[in-house]
């Protein structure tokens, strides 16, 4: 049985039922009226589930932002040359990047994965080398990698949410992305699974004009036309028109979940891995959070296939993780909605 496999089918199947009650029953009762926090309470009482306690903790937070880098780049699809890719995760380890500040301030300790950048990082680089190849190719030409590299993708998230856990146990995970391009791919995945067409999927990205965004949805379409992914199989839409970060970041969803860890995914790109996760194990999405609702247009119909409703609204577009990283302040907020706000019966109220 491959890693991928056995990772699936180690996925409850159901939280804490019983957890989930007394949360329920907690929040019902608490002095205020019931509800009043809204989408709040849901988060703790989920968060209640996945840990089996209505005093959840959330000490250990971590971000993984995967990296890698994309041939359909060549089609003229971003403002940035691929270069960029690796410079910035240089960028990460340093802790010069938006995602390491405001990882730093909500207590999340951030590491980048090189999941298939085009450069060849010193083996001593403090990153995750999980390398499955320097790049993908030019979807508009051929696939983006062949179904063993995109199943090795998956495999290279997994394998770094076990390396995370034999570390410390995780009780958070952040998932973020790095890749010049790496929106196109994206559009093309919640294409593909969904038929609805590409125009109304596909963003500015980095900040493309009308001319170049006009391109970058020509191009999306030559891939899926060429390509024809089967949308009832997420490996070969992965692998036809996907990403390796992409992959990767569906690994992160899909370990953390048979860990047993909330993860919170970012923006567009980290939703593009979610929504593959979630794909080949429905289950998986008891655990997954949606940080943010992207600037990029494609999000919202990831967050819709997937039944998420993203918590805040910052008119980012970033990725890297920030938007993970500065949700998981209102997830640690929500711990202590739950277990800290008194009862009715705690405070002595009567005659409710």
């Amino acid at each position: 049985m491959s890693l991928l496999e056995h990772t699936i089918r180690s996925i409850p199947n159901s939280l804490n039922q019983d957890a989930l009650a007394a949360a329920k029953d907690r929040l019902a009762n608490q002095a205020k009226p019931p509800g009043c926090l809204g989408i709040m309470e849901d988060i703790s009482a989920r968060l209640a589930a996945i840990k089996g306690t209505i005093d959840v903790h959330l000490t250990n937070k971590r971000i993984v932002t995967c990296a890698g880098d994309h041939g359909v780049t060549k089609e003229g699809v971003s403002l940035f040359p691929a270069e960029v890719t690796p410079q910035m995760v240089l960028n990460f380890v340093n802790g010069g990047a938006s995602v390491n500040v405001i990882g730093k301030h909500a207590g999340a300790i951030v590491k980048a994965a090189d999941i298939g950048v085009n450069y060849d990082f010193d083996p001593e680089l403090p990153i995750f080398h999980k390398k499955v190849r320097h790049g993908t190719a030019n979807f508009t030409k051929e696939p983006a990698m062949t179904r063993d590299e995109a199943i090795r993708s998956i495999e290279a998230g997994i394998e770094i949410v076990g390396e995370l856990m034999a570390e410390a146990p995780v009780d958070l995970l952040g998932t973020g992305d790095m890749g010049i391009g790496n929106t196109t791919p994206s559009s093309a995945i919640i294409a593909a699974f969904s038929g609805i067409p590409v125009e109304k999927l596909t963003g500015r990205g980095t900040g493309i004009d009308d001319a170049a965004l006009k391109n970058k949805i020509a191009v999306i379409q030559r891939g899926l036309d060429l390509h024809k992914p089967d949308p009832s199989d997420p490996l070969d839409i992965l692998s036809k028109v996907g990403g390796l970060e992409i992959g990767g970041l569906a690994g992160l969803v899909l370990g953390a979940a048979a860990h047993g860890i909330p993860v919170i995914c970012d923006g567009l790109i980290s939703t593009a891995g979610a929504l593959i996760a979630c794909e080949l194990a429905p289950v998986a999405r008891q655990y997954l959070f949606a940080s943010h609702k992207s600037v990029e247009i494609g999000h919202k119909y990831m967050h819709d296939r997937m039944g998420l409703t993203p918590l805040i609204d910052l008119q980012f577009r970033l990725g890297e993780g920030t938007g993970a990283a500065v949700c998981m302040e209102l997830l640690d907020l929500s711990t202590r909605i739950l277990a800290d706000i008194k009862t009715f019966e705690e405070v002595g109220v009567t005659n409710i």
